[in-house]
């Protein structure tokens, strides 16, 4: 009888540590990897020894080989389903398409969440077992492939080789935390079947090598063998910060009435807060008292009236008030004006504005204070689409 792995009573992470300790070689096939799921493996990879493996007319030492059957999203799937015919074929454009989106999206998993030794040293190994070629990672793209498939080659006459098949991919979570099903197929004929099917979709043509595309992810991550100098740090950030900065002076034009009014750098700034909001939905205004703060959104404002055609809801602190009404009618702004003290009052029966100013906001930094959960209630319940807010540093 098999042996259930469901990460509850058994964990697949010690079933195939255990197997791959008496073993020399395996083949792993997984819907989906996460790098940083490779610790869970990593050091028993290291220490098999390999075999000869007849690839076509060539005879190859191999330890591991990864195959990636690039997981779709199911929205994906189905707008798949319904675009392309039974005879779809994919070609060599769709191939290298395919392989630079995998590759983004491991460059992706590499930002989220915070990086820790056991990460770093894991990521390492990979990256120098690939570069030893005991890690041979391709990508399956005829077509989307779900299969988890791991299979461990020893030199037991008896049971040369041990299967599991299940659902647990290649993660942290698949291999020993989340519920999964899986089970051990120690039967020969049954294990052989699994090893040709895997050969199979090994081989195929559109199945294609990116081991040298991880190695260069994993070494220019943070996660690289190298130290990298503080100085290149900050040309990196600056270069990404002025990259935005570009963008925003390129994109948009400041209206007329305020090309006047405003200095050099508060021009450059509303313009560089334009491109923020229209990538974010929000910027915050943060600057010192007397370098034109409420200008600036006030600027900003009456761009975005002119450009999306929107209104504006501007919530500031009673004493500014007036201040406010005098650049509505003197900008001719599209906006309505309230007190921070009205917001209890007013916003539960205000109508929708899709942009809203917050003048002064470092009042409202007590989240528990009811004209925070006022605001911050309207904000959610209509689904403002842009905010600024203007604060002293």
């Amino acid at each position: 009888m098999p042996k259930i792995y469901d990460n509850i009573n058994n964990h697949l992470s010690k079933g195939l540590n255990d197997t791959l300790e008496v073993s020399q070689r395996t083949d792993f096939c997984v819907g989906y990897f996460n790098l940083r799921g490779w610790k869970e493996v990593a050091t028993k990879i290291d220490s098999l020894s390999g075999a000869i493996v007849t690839e076509g007319n060539e005879d190859i030492h191999r330890i591991c080989r990864l195959l990636v059957g690039m997981q779709k999203m199911p929205v994906d799937i189905l707008r798949d389903y319904f675009s392309k015919d039974d005879e779809y074929i994919i070609d060599q454009a769709e191939a290298i398409k395919l392989k630079k989106r995998l590759a983004q999206e491991f460059k992706d998993q590499l930002t989220i969440g915070t990086p820790t030794e056991p990460d770093e040293k894991a990521l390492r190994l990979l990256s120098q077992q690939m570069k030893d070629n005991k890690v041979v990672v391709k990508l399956h793209l005829r077509f989307t492939l779900h299969a988890k498939l791991y299979l461990a080659y020893s030199a037991d006459k008896r049971v040369p080789l041990v299967g599991f098949l299940g659902s647990s991919n290649l993660t942290l979570a698949g291999l020993a935390k989340q519920g999964e099903l899986n089970i051990d197929v120690l039967d020969q004929d049954a294990a052989n079947k699994l090893a040709s099917w895997f050969d199979d979709r090994w081989n195929d043509r559109w199945c294609i090598d990116i081991t040298k595309e991880l190695i260069e992810i994993i070494d220019n991550s943070w996660a690289a063998d190298r130290l990298v100098q503080p100085f290149h740090i900050y040309l990196k950030i600056a270069y990404h910060l002025s990259r935005e900065a570009r963008a925003g002076i390129n994109e948009f034009k400041l209206p007329k009435v305020f090309q006047k009014e405003l200095l050099e750098f508060q021009q450059k700034a509303v313009l560089v807060a334009a491109h923020h909001l229209t990538k974010r939905d929000g910027v915050i205004i943060g600057d010192v008292v007397g370098l034109g703060k409420t200008i600036t959104a006030a600027a900003l404002a009456k761009m975005f009236e002119d450009d999306f055609f929107l209104e504006t809801l501007i919530i500031c602190p009673k004493n500014l008030t007036e201040m406010w009404e005098d650049y509505k009618h003197k900008y001719q702004l599209r906006a309505t004006v309230i007190s921070q003290s009205q917001v209890q009052s007013k916003l539960p029966n205000l109508r929708r504005y899709r942009l809203v100013i917050i003048d002064e906001s470092h009042n409202l930094r007590n989240d528990k204070g009811s004209r925070y959960r006022a605001i911050k209630s309207y904000l959610l319940m209509l689904r403002i689409d842009i905010m600024i807010e203007c604060f002293p540093l």
